[in-house]
């Protein structure tokens, strides 16, 4: 079973919509027990990242995604709370990857950078199995991972920054796969079928 994981602090119904047209079965939880049970989680976020922090640990779910062995996706905020820290509200974040989450310089690039972007594809990896190289995604984000060791992609907004990043068990995306069409939802089943 894959978990949808509502902290408050989550694009939860496009994301259920996308496994929904996959046919893929799912719950919707902030249960520490369910979460610790699932099979696959999904970790999507819309917000700022210290009112998530507060969230996520309010529901003593911190500890469960930090020792969690299977995988589990992280969409866009989720994937930033995966760093090391983020300078939005300058809080403290999970510490899967050794990075800290940047904002993007508003005199040097619109901010935030939403719209369609191309990814470029440096690693190899599962989760890109049948995406080709300079498929665009859909972005909406103010703050930014740098590249670093574990980034899988990346994409250009006057900065290169990281697209998606995948560590052990953790895979995350910047992007919202849940709203880049037929390439987004490859995106979400390629991490059900073959993470």
């Amino acid at each position: 079973m894959i978990a949808i994981i509502d902290y408050g602090a989550g694009n939860v119904a496009s994301v259920a919509n996308a496994l929904i047209s996959l046919n893929e079965e799912f719950i919707i939880s902030n249960s520490e027990n369910e979460i610790r049970k699932a099979d696959k989680i999904i970790f999507p976020g819309v917000g700022q990242a210290s009112f998530a922090m507060k969230k996520l640990s309010g529901l003593n779910l911190i500890t469960v995604l930090n020792n969690y062995e299977k995988p589990i996706l992280g969409i866009c905020l989720g994937m930033q709370l995966m760093a090391k820290d983020s300078e939005e509200g300058n809080v403290k974040c999970l510490g899967v990857f050794n990075s800290t989450v940047q904002k993007f310089d508003p005199l040097k690039m619109k901010v935030p950078h939403m719209g369609w972007n191309s990814i470029n594809i440096i690693k190899q990896t599962k989760l890109f199995n049948s995406i080709k190289n300079g498929e665009y995604f859909y972005f909406a984000n103010s703050y930014f991972l740098p590249v670093i060791n574990s980034t899988t992609s990346t994409c250009d907004n006057k900065i290169i920054f990281s697209a998606s990043i995948e560590y052990n068990n953790f895979y995350a995306v910047q992007f919202h796969p849940e709203k880049s069409g037929k390439s987004g939802l490859k995106i979400i089943e390629n991490f059900i079928k073959l993470c």
